[in-house]
């Protein structure tokens, strides 16, 4: 992997942040898998003179996961049903808490970048780690699993409970760095 040094700025324009749900219950079949995009974040990659990435940060606004698909379920989600999604998350599940991750180790190896950092949801911060995959066209692509009981998260639940979010879901990026920009700049 070679990465330019400096600073790398990233962003919607540059990429894509999702989440996917899963659902459990008795009811399980009348709920959806949800793929929800984060549309409002910013991420800052270092990269040291060696082309090694040094540290890595993101800001996430909790308001602005947006549902891009409903999977399953008795029926198709429409518009309102989207709408009424995204705001329970906001207001309910996240509480307009921002989301905050800052990296205490970054390593690279081959095309393989390994961090491991702080994230930080409803005000807790916990220990999480991920790898990216990173190619020579400055190309990212990476998972983490996130647990939100971890973070004092209760997972969404309906119909009494019959109905629930799993509490797993899963956090992707996909994106490519733009140009960089030196550290001295």
């Amino acid at each position: 992997m070679s990465m330019a040094a400096g600073t790398h700025k990233l962003g919607p324009e540059d990429g894509i942040l999702a989440v996917r749900t899963g659902r459990t219950g008795a009811a399980a079949k009348a709920g959806h898998d949800l793929l929800l995009h984060v549309t409002a974040w910013q991420a800052t990659l270092e990269v040291a003179e060696d082309s090694a990435p040094t540290s890595l940060a993101l800001e996430a606004d909790a308001g602005s996961l947006r549902v891009r698909e409903g999977t399953g379920g008795l029926q198709a989600l429409g518009d309102d049903d989207k709408e009424n999604i995204e705001q329970t998350i906001d207001e309910e599940v996240l509480q307009r808490h921002g989301i905050v991750f800052s990296s205490t180790s970054v390593r690279s190896a081959g095309d393989r970048m390994s961090v491991e950092g702080t994230l930080t949801l409803l005000g807790n911060a916990r220990p999480i780690a991920f790898e990216f995959t990173v190619d020579g066209d400055g190309r990212l692509s990476g998972s983490a699993v996130v647990k939100q009981s971890e973070w004092g998260i209760t997972p969404y639940s309906t119909l009494f409970g019959a109905l629930k979010v799993a509490d797993e879901v899963e956090v992707t990026f996909a994106g490519r760095l733009r140009g960089s920009r030196s550290s001295a700049d």
